[in-house]
């Protein structure tokens, strides 16, 4: 009698989280091949088994493999892994759409929001290939691609509308070291992704202007909160974003010197501008293109996100660090819930 055959996944791209997320669905026994964009991350994937653009000195599984063609890397698939920025999902996926297969699970990494649509990105994936919502997962979590690389244990959520396919989707990655839940709330893990790199800013801004662990706190606790008031409003389960997806990932994103998004706001207390941060950070910050987008989101559902819309504000140089942090203070004291 034959052995099943391993599940495939196609895994596009070879950033730095799309290789985390494909190194642990080599290890867990997954076949995978990474679409790549450069010929030179694809053969030395390939050949040296090391992805020098991102983790030049770490190694990867030899199962892994790597190609330049999306077609080639797609030919197959159970699952679509996708992990580029959120912002260039719609272009990209036009592109690929023709060659996802029938049966295909698509995976969504991303935590951003479209800034010209307001959309989550499982919706943009529906939208653009027409595929039923029960098809598409997330997957999210307290997940830093450099911890993981190194096999340091770590747990995130997936999420998707239909339970079977994120158990499918739950054994394909499940490893030694990463253990992942199953959920079907698709909104929440996707929300609790988004809002989180923006909480993560304001954190970053506080600790570079020294205001200290007492604030770090402040906001990640009033981040949470207004985090679960948008995703309850737009029909959440609120205890989402008590869990892996939703605070998890808030408390690693916000204290983490690995996070950029935390980063990037580290550069702003320091007195940086925002072009200043984004070419001192250099990688993509989803908090950054996301926040206007997300406080869009909070007018539309009569939402009140006041961290939110203070970063929103600096992001666009409407008001200043100092301006900033009183807006937050001065605000007038009212019940905790």
């Amino acid at each position: 009698m034959s052995r099943p055959r391993p599940a495939r996944a196609a895994v596009l791209s070879a950033g730095s989280w799309g290789t985390a997320v494909a190194k642990i669905l080599a290890d867990a026994g997954t076949d995978v091949t990474v679409h790549a964009r450069r010929h030179e991350i694809a053969d030395a994937i390939n050949t040296v088994h090391r992805n020098p653009g991102y983790f030049p000195d770490t190694d990867l599984p030899t199962t892994l493999t790597a190609t330049t063609d999306p077609a080639t890397a797609l030919d197959g698939a159970d699952f679509l892994v996708l992990s580029i920025p959120a912002q260039s999902l719609r272009t990209n996926l036009s592109s690929w759409a023709p060659h996802i297969g029938p049966g295909t699970v698509i995976v969504s990494l991303m935590k951003g929001i479209e800034t010209a649509t307001g959309k989550r990105a499982s919706e943009v994936i529906t939208e653009v290939t027409g595929v039923n919502a029960d098809r598409v997962a997330v997957l999210s979590g307290p997940n830093l691609a450099r911890e993981i690389m190194a096999g340091r244990p770590a747990a995130a959520t997936v999420a998707c509308p239909d339970e079977e396919a994120a158990g499918r989707f739950q054994q394909a990655c499940h490893t030694p070291y990463f253990r992942p839940y199953t959920s079907t709330d698709v909104t929440g893990c996707e929300l609790g992704g988004a809002v989180k790199n923006v909480i993560a800013l304001a954190v970053g801004i506080a600790s570079g202007m020294d205001l200290g662990d007492n604030a770090a706190a402040m906001l990640i606790t009033r981040g949470l909160a207004e985090t679960t008031r948008l995703a309850t409003a737009m029909g959440a389960h609120p205890a989402t974003l008590s869990g892996l997806s939703g605070l998890g990932d808030l408390v690693t994103t916000c204290s983490s010197p690995l996070s950029r998004n935390r980063t990037f706001g580290t550069h702003l207390g320091h007195g940086l501008s925002v072009e200043q941060a984004k070419a001192a950070t250099r990688r993509t910050t989803e908090g950054v293109t996301s926040a206007e987008a997300i406080l869009a989101l909070a007018r539309t559902h009569g939402v009140e996100m006041p961290i939110t819309e203070v970063i929103a504000a600096l992001l666009h140089e409407k008001v200043t660090l100092a301006e900033a942090g009183a807006a937050l203070m001065q605000r007038p004291p009212k019940s905790e819930r």
